[in-house]
């Protein structure tokens, strides 16, 4: 029997890192397309905590992939990032105006 290779904690840290920042820069799309409500532009206001998930989850984890530093921190910390767009996407999924059918 051989033994089985550990888990590589740093890509799967990299690779939680590039989702949420691919999801982030997916918002800014979403958010353009979304159909206009009273014409305010409130929606665009969901970007503030959108990149404050960003800055506070996802920038200090690439940072700390990139220097290879603590990766099963990095790993749970980013999931937690992934965790918070999760929560705080379907509350905005709700606010937005919904396309008319008619």
């Amino acid at each position: 029997m051989t033994a089985s290779n550990p888990p590589n904690f740093r890509k799967i840290a990299a690779l939680i890192a590039a989702a949420g920042t691919l999801f982030w820069l997916y918002t800014f799309y979403f958010i353009a397309h979304v159909p206009p409500g009273d014409g305010s532009g409130f929606q665009w206001l969901a970007v503030f905590p959108l990149g404050m998930i960003f800055a506070i989850f996802f920038l200090p984890a690439w940072l700390l992939v990139a220097g290879g530093w603590l990766p099963r921190f990095t790993t749970a910390y980013g999931l937690c990032g992934l965790i918070a767009f999760a929560i705080i996407w379907s509350q905005l999924l709700n606010e937005f105006p919904k396309a008319k059918l008619y």
